[in-house]
């Protein structure tokens, strides 16, 4: 085994640890004028082992920034076109301050203390001007008091035991299990009072003696409700049904004192996602999933007039599924964020006139961007909108896009809209400085006939520093196959796997989107859910027709220095292409991380396998595509990776693989994060993970083996 490997870095190499210390940038948060945004940046330092966090202050037009450090993090938001709240949490207390912002010269002056929170849990906020109120969501016990948390928490942890006891199977979900308390969105005043801004002391739960609970956990925030100047509309769980069994959530609004709770949906669909006020009032629009139990079903857009008490859908008939949606300003059309072909767009769609029933309605979505992957579109006055926008070759960087009200018009107007009459242009150069002088590849898309009728399948090609045509059998190359396993490789950046980090170690980085992938191609029931009942079927043959298509296209890549890298469904992938040689793919070395092993450790209602375990559908897929069964055939190294906190795929997977390996006699490794989950986030063992990967797969195809 190799003693001496170190990980490659130079001027032109983006090294792991590169990467992990450039600035993180959220999404920008534009005021209401549309002349300022705030954007929240985290920028890890390995010196002292810390993120710094800071605000970034952005002039709408010229791009100048001013940078307001926040030493202790927390949450930032406009109140009004000058004033942003932060809240801040320091002695086990949660606070609200108020930050003046000035812009000739662009600057702040000192923050004021506006109240406390009597909890410390506050979290996804969003305020009303025009209702002067601020909610938020918290952590409560039962009774559904935010004022009466404390005390339950200290009596709770003072129990004299650590035992939990459940009745039900919702008993733990990604990293945590369930305790005795629950989301909930609670109200409170937030006004100006002789100038200052002074934080009420009287708190609704809007949700309090409901049963519901919102946001949707483990991954709810913000996005899972809105607010008018009267009431908020929000996504919950169905109350009447067990949680683990489904998926379904109901669309609800209520009054800002809890009072006049109404369903919108008609409690037959699946999960929803995304509502919406429009800036009228009149209107409400929300994500929707047709089928309960389902993960990856399409998104349709379903539009509820309150003034008519109609609900309608606009987008049956287009074969997209939008990820995030929002009312342009004059409430005419809704801006959706949607993936398409391995890109993440923004299309606008025109809302059209509400029927006088339930149905459904038909509108021509229009895509107004092409390359990226787009986060946080907000439009603003003056036609105009602000997002974030990351690619393979950088992370978040703020964009405005203009000559929205002429799309606008031409769309209303049922014309095709000219696209070249907007404007695009880039704000921010938040990454330049660290990504200055990186050799970094854009990613070559390529389409290969796979096992789909009438569809080609798409994958990447990433290409290392220093890569040339016709220089052949010189570069190792690694199969990137992504989890899900409803998911895909996007023109996006990611700290978690980043294809650029893999081909600056000198590889050449395949990432293919089989059947089963989202948002590549239009036919999600032949292509998405062509997975279903067949995990180790049609998606492995498309990344094998798509694996030798590659090798055959790029004769650089040297065939005896391949390797495999999977995490998630990704890792199931890795084990069944562990225990099924006779498939082909002639890797000399795999990585797993959080992988399944047994199917039928995962028991429930599963939409994707046709029922529960013991089930007849299901028992026969499972037991067809399960890798226990063909450990006897396990030859290949392989690193195995898995976190001692993820409730997804127990760590008991990962080790029961290790020790399989182990007692073949395979060279395996095992890799475990005892205070990680699903996802390495932690930085300084986002690092630990990248060198363990690389130096696995250096003793087997790396610098040593050219």
């Amino acid at each position: 085994m190799a003693t001496d490997f170190t990980l490659s870095e130079g001027a032109n190499v983006l090294s792991p640890q590169d990467m992990l210390t450039l600035p993180q940038p959220g999404v920008p948060l534009p005021n209401d004028i549309g002349d300022l945004a705030i954007v929240p940046i985290s920028t890890y330092s390995f010196q002292d082992r810390k993120s710094h966090n800071s605000l970034s202050v952005i002039a709408l037009g010229d791009g100048h920034t001013y940078d307001i450090p926040l030493p202790d993090g927390g949450d930032a938001f406009w109140l009004d076109s000058r004033t942003i709240a932060h809240i801040v949490t320091r002695d086990n207390i949660q606070s609200l301050y108020t930050i003046p912002i000035s812009t000739f010269p662009l600057s702040s002056d000192l923050s004021s203390h506006a109240g406390s929170f009597p909890i410390t849990t506050a979290s996804s906020f969003r305020y009303s001007p025009s209702a002067q109120r601020l909610v938020f969501s918290a952590y409560v016990y039962p009774d559904g008091l935010v004022e009466t948390v404390k005390e339950q928490d200290t009596a709770y942890e003072n129990r004299g035991n650590s035992g939990l006891v459940y009745d039900e199977t919702f008993d733990r979900q990604w990293d945590t299990w369930v305790g005795p308390k629950s989301k909930a969105l609670i109200g409170v005043s937030l006004a100006k009072v002789d100038a200052k801004w002074v934080l009420g002391d009287t708190y609704v739960n809007v949700l309090k003696g409901t049963g519901l609970s919102s946001p949707v956990e483990p991954f709810g925030d913000a996005h899972d409700y809105d607010l008018s100047q009267t009431h908020v509309i929000f996504t919950a769980k169905d109350p009447q049904l067990p949680k683990a069994m489904h998926t379904r959530q109901n669309i609800y609004l209520v009054a800002h004192d809890g009072k006049d709770l109404r369903q919108l949906t008609s409690g037959i669909q699946g999960a929803t996602h995304s509502p919406v006020f429009s800036p009228s009032g009149d209107k409400v629009a929300w994500l929707e999933l047709a089928h309960d139990g389902s993960e990856s079903d399409r998104a349709k857009v379903v539009v509820y007039d309150l003034k008519e008490n109609v609900r309608f859908t606009i987008t049956e008939d287009w074969d997209r599924s939008p990820d995030s949606i929002i009312f342009s300003p004059s409430s005419a059309l809704i801006y959706a964020t949607t993936g398409d072909h391995a890109r993440i767009k923004i299309f606008a769609l025109a809302v059209p006139p509400t029927p006088s029933s339930n149905t459904t309605q038909t509108t021509q979505p229009t895509a107004l961007t092409s390359s990226g992957s787009i986060s946080g579109f907000t439009p603003i006055p003056g036609g105009r909108a602000t997002f974030a926008l990351s690619s393979l070759m950088s992370p978040n960087e703020v964009y405005e896009l203009s000559g929205l009200d002429a799309a606008e018009q031409d769309l209303l107007a049922g014309r095709k809209v000219d696209v070249k009459a907007t404007t695009l242009t880039r704000l921010t150069s938040f990454s330049s400085v660290g990504l200055q002088g990186k050799d970094l590849s854009p990613g070559n898309d390529f389409w290969f006939k796979g096992t789909a009728n009438e569809q080609d399948t798409h994958g990447y090609v990433i290409t290392p520093p220093g890569f040339e045509r016709g220089v052949n059998g010189k570069w190792p190359a690694v199969l990137f196959i992504h989890g899900g396993p409803q998911s895909a490789w996007f023109d996006q950046w990611s700290t978690l796997w980043n294809p650029n980090v893999f081909a600056s170690q000198g590889y050449v980085v395949v990432a293919i989107n089989p059947t089963g992938s989202t948002f590549v191609w239009t036919d999600i029931s032949e292509f998405t859910d062509g997975i279903n009942k067949n995990w180790g079927g049609r998606p492995i043959q498309d990344l094998l027709i798509g694996w030798k298509y590659i090798l055959q296209e790029y004769p650089e890549i040297d065939q005896n220095r391949t390797v495999a890298f999977g995490p998630s469904y990704g890792g199931y992938v890795i084990n069944w292409i562990q225990g099924n040689p006779e498939l082909g793919f002639g890797f000399k070395a795999l990585v797993c991380h959080d992988g399944v092993r047994l199917l039928s450790l995962h028991d429930g209602n599963n939409h994707e396998w046709g029922g529960r375990p013991w089930d007849p559908v299901a028992f026969e897929a499972s037991r067809k595509y399960n890798p226990a069964y063909t450990v006897a055939k396990w030859s290949t190294p392989q690193l195995t990776i898995h976190g001692s906190k993820d409730y997804r795929l127990p760590e008991s997977e990962g080790i029961a693989v290790f020790h399989a390996l182990q007692q073949l006699g395979v060279p395996s490794r095992l890799l475990i994060f005892p205070d990680e989950n699903h996802c390495v986030l932690n930085t300084a063992n986002s690092l630990k993970w990248h060198y363990e990967v690389f130096r696995w797969f250096d003793q087997f195809v790396g610098r040593s083996q050219a």
